[in-house]
């Protein structure tokens, strides 16, 4: 039987304002990328999803961004190389301590918002991320968009890496996201959604905006826990990738929660 990873963008709600469904979200999901309280969460809300990603057997990773609460961490911010290297290390170092608490391990990094597109296009900030993940652990798994410059400079390094792909958004013809500026950025149709994510699991396909099919690697699924029907479409993502034969498991040959 075929698996996949499916994950999901966690831990982002704040103080008295919460945003998403963490709780029920994660008894779907194989690994989550915990908010280090840089784009958004704090400390309460990262302990706490911590402890139930560990309670479920959950995979936990960092979910580092741009220290930006206001824009969410889809500004993009003009920082050095020596700066995104060390604010990953530092995020990185929040979801570890927390998960030593529970008794359990870091198992992946994800870079959020627009540190994550940024770093899909441009080889010094792919690197220094890259580089951050590296010298805490080199055992940390690096989520990336596939086929992306953040995909080659974790490879470059050592890192073992998995190539990821996006349930709810649309493709460019050269394999990026579209911009969540555009109108057609997110797909809201669950059934559209789960067929495409079958087909690029399936046959390493899909459709691009223009109608181009583009060639794409999916190691791991991504559904945005903010999204108001987050719930709902990871429950029948789940399902028909599981009726089609293929499983949900964490990625990596080694088990790190």
């Amino acid at each position: 039987m075929k698996t996949i990873d499916l994950n999901s963008d966690l831990g982002e709600s704040y103080g008295a304002y919460t945003i998403g469904n963490d709780q029920e979200v994660l008894k779907y999901i194989s690994s989550a990328n915990i908010a280090c309280g840089f784009h958004a969460g704090d400390y309460n809300v990262l302990m706490e999803t911590v402890k139930t990603a560990a309670d479920l057997g959950v995979s936990i990773g960092a979910h580092p961004g741009f220290p930006d609460l206001q824009g969410f961490g889809r500004r993009d911010m003009l920082l050095s190389k020596k700066e995104i290297f060390n604010l990953v290390v530092y995020q990185i170092g929040a979801i570890q301590a927390a998960a030593t608490v529970y008794g359990k391990h870091v198992h992946h990094v994800k870079p959020h918002g627009a540190l994550y597109n940024l770093a899909s296009k441009n080889e010094e900030v792919a690197t220094a991320i890259a580089e951050a993940i590296h010298s805490v652990d080199s055992k940390l798994i690096l989520f990336g968009l596939a086929g992306s410059e953040l995909v080659r400079a974790g490879e470059k390094v050592g890192l073992e890496v998995a190539q990821e792909v996006f349930a709810d958004r649309t493709y460019q013809p050269d394999g990026t996201l579209t911009p969540r500026s555009h109108a057609n950025a997110m797909i809201h149709d669950a059934d559209l959604a789960v067929e495409r994510v079958l087909r690029m699991v399936t046959e390493g396909k899909v459709t691009a905006v223009d109608g181009q099919d583009i060639s794409i690697q999916a190691d791991t699924i991504c559904v945005h826990g903010d999204e108001p029907e987050a719930l709902e479409f990871v429950r029948k993502l789940r399902t028909n990738l599981e009726e089609n034969q293929v499983a949900i498991q964490a990625f990596g040959a080694v088990n790190h929660s």
